[in-house]
């Protein structure tokens, strides 16, 4: 009896992050860390993006003027929206879909070479490998530190450490924070303001003035008062107009401010200041 081909890669079902086939672990490590989660009734699902084509569907959407989102609609994962920086040197894709169209595919291909795939922390890694694969070999860029959650190495996979520019007028830092590793992206606009791509690294509140610092969402874990102000201090090295999470939440104004002001009030709850309001 002929067997079924080994896939080229497997999801976790729980998480959408790929992994290879050929050295699956028995639970994924991303969903049995405290920052994530395993099913309810613990049990590992795989899934196999290549026989599920045709039940998700990626919408391309503008955000501002060379900054548009992917949106994935069914499929697996947690549901993250990726950022695609549009530039007149190409494009860069910040977080990375739990899925992968050719539909999708086409449309990102149409708004620019892309010139580099960054995924802001494991959580973030997502189909990355074929998306990379998909668009003539895009570099990953993964922070080094950060590099032992990979479950499947990208062909062209870039370790990184301090601050790069991968692009003109798109640089990359890690302040730490959720994950060691955890990245943030400064673009400049159409309009000449800083943007800041923060991930979950900085995590905009759904008030759209305020911003969170976690080191687990799902689970509600916080940071440290002092974590919080250094990676909303690094951030804010530079300025900063508005800021996009890596789902549906931004800060459309004065959001270097917003930054700085949030940490400042996480570290005082943190730390005990208004426990009389307890």
């Amino acid at each position: 009896m002929d067997q079924a081909p080994t896939p080229e890669r497997i999801q976790c079902a729980t998480c959408g992050v790929e992994h290879d086939p050929q050295s699956l672990p028995a639970l994924c490590a991303i969903c049995a860390d405290e920052r994530q989660y395993l099913p309810v009734d613990g049990v590992q699902r795989w899934h196999d993006p290549a026989a599920a084509a045709g039940e998700e569907r990626i919408e391309v959407a503008e955000l501002e003027p060379g900054l548009h989102a992917l949106r994935v609609h069914g499929g697996v994962g947690i549901g993250q929206e990726a950022k695609l920086i549009v530039t007149a040197h190409g494009t860069v894709m910040v977080d990375v879909p739990a899925a992968i169209t050719a539909a999708a595919v086409a449309e990102v291909r149409a708004l620019g070479p892309l010139r580099a795939i960054v995924p802001s922390h494991p959580h973030m890694f997502g189909l990355q490998s074929a998306w990379s694969a998909a668009l003539d070999d895009a570099p990953v860029w993964v922070h080094r530190a950060d590099e032992h959650w990979l479950g499947r190495r990208p062909a062209q996979l870039r370790l990184w450490e301090g601050e790069h520019e991968i692009l003109p007028g798109v640089r990359l830092l890690a302040p730490g924070g959720h994950f060691p590793g955890s990245a943030l992206v400064r673009w400049t606009g159409a309009d000449g303001a800083g943007v800041l791509l923060s991930g979950d690294t900085i995590a905009p509140n759904p008030d759209g003035r305020t911003a969170a610092f976690m080191r687990s969402y799902p689970n509600r874990i916080p940071l440290s008062g002092a974590v919080a102000l250094r990676v909303a201090r690094a951030a804010a090295a530079e300025p900063f107009d508005r800021m996009y999470g890596n789902f549906a939440g931004a800060l459309l104004h004065d959001a270097r401010a917003a930054v700085l002001d949030s940490a400042e009030r996480h570290a005082a709850w943190a730390g005990g200041e208004h426990d009389d309001l307890t």
